[in-house]
């Protein structure tokens, strides 16, 4: 029953509130992610019960049983549906410059779900890589630390780099927690990956956090170099809390409100690709979502100062109001069954990007996808990673 519960959950969360939202979250993307998993439970749990004879039977718990297999099914669906659905995303977005790109196209393998990685989804080990850990940046102790992946074959020199801020509400989470398969696989690939962490509130109340991350990025300008990145081509990622804090760097390059003391560091990037992000700081689009959650959480947690008493900080926070005609390229992700960041969000910053920005702008929109899509090894984040990959090689190949 309560396999059947989670299900329902993952396929129609039904709550609409913020409290809500978090518990349909917290529900429902395990579940999403572990789809596979629990499918194969669910069935080996049935057969146990047939097997057991008559009198051990129920026929209320077969038909949950079926309703939940089915459910699941439905789930995996969805999600082995990610490889095409991310490849025509970019090839809709970016066009022919994209779609006639040199180089090989992705294959059948490169396409096809990597079901022996699914075995063992919490496991984060990769041989092809090595990772040199809590570097400090800054001087904020262990929230000022941050991890060098490379390849562990032979030594990069002036290769890409992809800076990936972590999530959790700016309230919580680490460097090693999250990006970690985007950041394993750029790293085979022959990119160095820079995962951070930053300040967190209460203790530091926002803008302590974007400024710890154009502090980051000024130190990989300076730093970079040593560990055999290339300091112009800079690109950062994160989901969550951290896709709003990639976007809202990507778009306050050299902003000297959010680099006090060093605001003479470059913190220009190349592009952005923020995962599941807030980008409605403000309430500015009017959405309920952008409205709860700037008003519950993010004034008395985040910011601890009302909109009504500095609305500044709200509006100057939101990328979707930081966005010129300058702004990098980008590719932004996000689940249409988001439960936390509703994915008019999303939908109405790629807009204003498309509007406004000179640069590029593609956009992928997965249907029943959940927040935190990627955290760990699934069908869907290891789609979702392959599509990221072949972005950011053809963005880099680009220059």
């Amino acid at each position: 029953m309560i396999t059947a519960a989670l299900t329902a959950n993952a396929l129609r969360p039904p709550f609409a509130n913020l409290r809500g939202g978090l518990t349909s979250f917290a529900l429902g993307w395990p579940t999403s992610e572990l789809a596979p998993q629990l499918l194969a439970l669910t069935v080996a749990d049935t057969a146990l019960h047939l097997a057991r004879g008559k009198e051990q039977r129920s026929r209320l718990g077969l038909l949950l049983a079926a309703g939940t297999a089915a459910g699941l099914v439905q789930i995996v669906r969805e999600s082995r549906r990610v490889r095409v659905l991310a490849e025509q995303s970019l090839v809709d977005s970016l066009g022919v410059e994209y779609s006639d790109r040199p180089g090989p196209r992705p294959t059948e393998v490169d396409l096809r779900t990597p079901w022996r990685r699914l075995l063992n989804p919490f496991s984060f080990k990769d041989p092809l890589v090595k990772v040199d850990r809590n570097i400090p940046y800054s001087d904020a102790g262990r929230r000022g630390l941050l991890d060098i992946y490379r390849p562990l074959a032979g030594e990069p020199v002036g290769a890409p780099v992809l800076i990936e801020v972590h999530g959790g509400g700016w309230t919580m989470g680490s460097k090693d927690q999250q990006g970690v398969p985007l950041m394993q696989r750029m790293a085979g690939r022959g990119w160095v990956g820079v995962s951070i962490n930053y300040r967190l509130a209460p203790r530091d109340p926002f803008p302590a956090q974007i400024i710890d991350v154009k502090r980051a990025i000024a130190w990989v300008k300076d730093h970079i170099e040593e560990y055999g990145g290339d300091p112009s081509y800079v690109v950062i990622t994160g989901g969550s809390a951290g896709g709003h804090l990639a976007a809202l760097a990507a778009l306050t390059p050299n902003d000297p409100e959010y680099q006090p003391g060093f605001e003479g560091a470059d913190t220009r990037v190349q592009a952005a690709v923020p995962f599941y992000g807030v980008y409605d700081f403000a309430g500015a689009t009017g959405l309920k979502n952008a409205l709860l959650m700037r008003d519950r959480f993010l004034a008395p947690r985040v910011v601890q100062a009302t909109w009504h008493d500095r609305p500044e900080i709200f509006e100057h926070a939101s990328p979707i109001l930081r966005i010129t005609s300058d702004a990098p390229d980008f590719f932004v992700l996000h689940g249409a069954r988001d439960s936390l960041v509703d994915v008019e969000q999303a939908r109405l910053f790629v807009a204003a990007l498309r509007e406004t920005s000179k640069a590029s702008v593609a956009y992928a929109e997965f249907p029943g996808t959940q927040h935190a899509f990627d955290v760990f090894p699934s069908i869907r984040s290891e789609h979702v990673v392959r599509a990221v990959e072949r972005y950011l090689e053809w963005h880099h190949a680009r220059r």
